[in-house]
Order: structure tokens, then C-alpha cells, then sequence
């Protein structure tokens, strides 16, 4: 019997996934665990398998296309029959069987326009654009985020004030073509000009003027000044979205500050000299900060927390997120429940979730479900900088390098204290940026300084 392999959904915020190569050509026989292609979310790569024995007929999408979840994909079947037939004979089941699963992730308007779903509505919003009157490529006509992107795309971008003020005027459908900005960015200035010149721009007209991008680099000019345009796509594209996202929907506040790590590096030393059979050979200085963060944490629980619109969820349990780079762009994988783990653990898991990011073999579950998280910059002798919130987060540590700063040591003198020689004591520098819609300043500082002090005397916390 035929089968259609559907893409699958991971998760319940995956709206599309991207085909990163397909393993097996038209024509090629198949078992049903046979992997058909590899695709990938913004969390995770991941294998489609066949599903049922018989001939691959038919691949419906090519590698590289951005690929709606459970939609058809290929078509298994026995050698020689009509593919065509058989999706058109299926594809009414298809389109209602993903209408049925879309349904509980779609909002629903009020209006009698398109649904939009919740990626593509907070899209728009970012961007003030109107989706009045837009039509969606999305499984019952809905709205999807692509569909505001492709719109995006022939638009310039708009500065911060023009963005607020299209979005209180309603004027998103008379913007100029070009802006007089950087980067002919329309300001509110260009607004003006706009709508008295008559210079606007439909953005729902089907006529463009200009043709998108192939797929992949294109090089442009002489051998003396060659450039080379790739267009942002897959998990860097979804990263750039996000850390938008974050920076335009919080209000981001960074404090700095030091932590003596003379005992911590002593004990670290020790660590790589024990006995083997212990385990703690393999412990770096950030499992040691992991480990304190998890400790400090339950002692703020106003930092362990999401802010869901108007709502603040805090957290007892601390799902501690640790940002990993990788070839694909940046991952936080989570150690959950890292308040009841202890340092052996913390670092195992640490090591495990890190090289499954690296291999490409980390699951959507592993990168999801942070309450917290930590960036390390460290290595790269970062002496500060300011970590983007990991949103509905609130807050996100920066773990910088490892400097020697001066120390005065006081003496005595005839029972008087007197200063003595300065010393120079190795301190790692900690970065931490709140959301200052929820996390006022002295709290968070009061967290920071914390951490510092644990971090001074990470041997007495380990002994508790």
C-alpha cells in the first residue's frame, strides 16, 4: 500500500523545518526505518525515516526548502505506480488531518480574517505590519511565519521610532519605498514625506520589484573588490530572530562584576591530580560556576523565573541553560534540575549536552525548558560583555575571564592594623544582564554579589 511520508512535527513552537539533504534518491528501495533525509528545526538535526517498506517514487521538495510541519514530503509505494495519483488521492485526508493537529496551535481572530499563528502574529507585531487582507500558505489558508518574512523582505527596514508610530497610526500599508536612514531605513520623517508626496508602497501587492535571491552565495564584482551575499537562512535565521525578539521586548540591564577564584582554581588543580576513580579529574572551572549558580539561585528564586506577558512564573527546580557554540550556530541545551545534582553530575551532563550539540545529535527536549541561563566567553579572554536574555527568561549570567587584580592585605603593627604589601589575586569577571521590566537593580545586585562570595568560597559550599 502507498504511504506519504509527512514531515514531523518537533514540538509544539516548530511551525517548519528545513531539508538539509536528502539520504536516498527516487527510485531506491526502502525499508521502514530506512532515515530518507535529515532536517533541522532552530533546536536540533534530526532523521526522517521512511515509515514503510516499498520504492521511493517520489521526493516532494528539494534539499534546502523550508518545509511546513506535516506536510508531505515523498511517496512510498510499489515500483511502477503513479505518485501523482496516489497524493491526489490522499491528499484531501492529508490537508485535514493537518488542519485538525494546526488547529490547537493557531490563533484564532476575531474578525472573520485568516487565523495567524502565534510565530507569525509576534513577527508582525515586531515589525508593525498589518496582516490585514494577507494570505497564508499555511494548512487551511492560515498565516504563517513565513508568509510575514517573504512580505519583510521587500520592505525596508524601519528605525525603532517608525516602527512605534506605524504601529499607532496605522500607516503600514503607505510606507515609502526607501528610506533617508542608514541603510535607507525609513524614519518617522520618511512617514511624513510619504504620505504627502504619495511616494507609498502596497505591501500586499503581488507585483515586486525586484526578484528574490537564489538559494546560496551569490559573488558580485571584480576580482579587486569581490563580495559575497549568502542569504541568512535555517537555525542562524531563527537565532537573528530571536535576539531581536529579545532585545526589542525586554528591557535589558547589565551589571559587572568580579570573583576572587584563587581557593576555586586550587581546588581545580587538585581535581586534575586525584585519583582517577573519583571522577573529578575532568572538572573545569565552569562546572564549578554551573555548580554555584545552581546553589545561589533557590536563594533568589526572583531570578529563576519566565516572564510570560503580564505574568511572572517563578521556579522552585533550577533548569539550568548553558549556551553551547557550535557549527550551526548558538545552542543551549539545559541541565535540569542542576539544584539537586551534585558537582560529578553537573559536569557529566554538562560534557554529555555540549558534544550532542556539536554531533548534531541533541534532541528539541534537551534545548528547551531553561528557567536560567550561562554563557561562557571566558576562553576567549572576554574580560565583560552584555549576554542577551534568553527570553521568557529574565535573566542570563556572563562568565568572563580570569584576571589578577590588586588586593591591599592588612597586617598588624602593635596591636594596630597596619596595610601591608599589595597583592595580586586571580578574579573572574561575571556579567549579568536582568529584565528590568521584572528584576529591579539592587535585588539582581544583591544576587550577583551572591554569587561572587560563593564562588570565593566554593570549597565551604561544596562541603554542605
Amino acid at each position: 500500500m502507498a504511504h506519504i511520508v509527512i514531515m514531523p512535527r518537533q514540538g509544539n513552537t516548530v511551525e517548519s523545518c528545513i531539508i538539509v539533504g536528502w539520504n536516498k534518491k527516487e527510485g531506491d528501495e526502502v525499508l521502514e526505518d530506512t532515515p530518507l533525509c535529515d532536517v533541522e528545526t532552530d533546536k536540533a538535526t534530526f532523521e526522517v525515516v521512511a515509515g514503510a517498506k516499498g520504492t521511493l517514487l517520489k521526493t516532494l521538495h528539494e534539499a534546502g526548502d523550508d518545509v511546513p510541519v506535516l506536510q508531505p514530503i515523498a511517496i512510498i509505494g510499489e515500483a511502477g505506480e503513479d505518485w501523482q495519483t496516489i497524493l491526489a488521492n490522499a491528499q484531501g485526508i492529508t490537508e485535514k488531518t493537518i488542519a485538525d493537529q494546526e488547529t490547537l496551535n493557531t490563533e484564532q481572530p476575531i474578525d472573520g480574517s485568516m487565523p495567524v499563528s502565534p510565530r507569525a502574529r509576534n513577527l508582525a507585531a515586531r515589525a508593525a505590519l498589518d496582516l490585514t487582507g494577507v494570505s497564508g500558505t499555511g494548512p487551511g489558508g492560515r498565516i504563517i511565519e513565513r508568509d510575514v518574512q517573504s512580505i519583510l523582505e521587500y520592505r525596508q527596514p524601519l528605525t525603532a521610532a517608525a516602527r512605534a508610530a506605524v504601529a499607532e497610526g496605522g500607516t503600514a500599508d503607505l510606507l515609502p519605498t526607501e528610506g533617508s536612514g542608514i541603510g535607507s531605513r525609513i524614519r518617522t520623517a520618511d512617514l511624513k514625506t510619504g504620505l504627502a508626496e504619495g511616494g507609498m508602497h502596497d505591501q500586499n501587492s503581488t507585483e515586486k520589484t525586484q526578484e528574490p535571491q537564489a538559494m546560496g552565495a551569490v559573488i558580485r564584482g571584480g576580482a579587486a573588490s569581490a563580495i559575497t551575499e549568502e542569504p541568512i537562512k535555517g537555525i542562524r535565521k531563527l537565532i537573528a530572530d530571536r535576539m531581536l525578539e529579545s532585545l526589542s521586548s525586554t528591557a535589558q540591564f547589565t551589571l559587572n562584576s568580579h570573583a576572587r577564584v584563587d581557593r576555586m582554581l586550587d581546588l581545580r588543580q587538585r581535581f586534575k591530580t586525584s585519583q582517577p576513580d573519583l571522577g573529578l579529574s575532568g572538572i573545569t572551572l565552569n562546572d564549578l560556576v554551573l555548580f554555584m549558580v545552581s546553589r545561589i539561585l533557590p536563594l533568589y528564586p526572583f531570578m529563576n523565573a519566565h516572564k510570560n506577558d503580564d505574568t511572572l512564573i517563578t521556579y522552585k527546580q533550577v533548569h539550568l541553560g548553558m549556551a553551547v557554540d557550535t557549527p550551526r550556530g548558538l545552542m543551549v541545551p539545559v541541565i535540569r534540575n542542576a539544584d539537586q545534582l551534585s558537582l560529578v553530575q553537573i559536569s557529566a551532563e554538562a560534557k554529555r549536552l555540549a558534544s550532542a550539540c556539536q554531533q548534531g545529535t541533541i534532541t528539541p527536549d534537551e534545548l528547551s525548558g531553561s528557567t536560567f541561563t550561562v554563557t561562557n566567553l571566558g576562553n576567549l579572554g572576554i574580560e565583560s560583555f552584555t549576554p542577551v536574555i534568553n527570553i521568557p527568561e529574565v535573566a542570563i549570567l556572563g562568565v568572563c575571564g580570569v584576571e589578577l587584580k590588586p588586593l591591599a592585605q592588612a597586617g598588624t603593627l602593635n596591636g594596630a592594623l597596619e596595610p601591608s604589601e599589595i597583592q595580586f589575586v586571580p578574579h573572574i569577571g561575571l556579567s549579568l544582564t536582568i529584565n528590568h521590566q521584572v528584576v529591579d537593580g539592587a535585588p539582581a545586585a544583591r544576587f550577583l554579589k551572591a554569587l561572587c562570595d560563593g564562588i570565593s568560597q566554593v570549597d565551604l559550599w561544596l562541603a554542605r
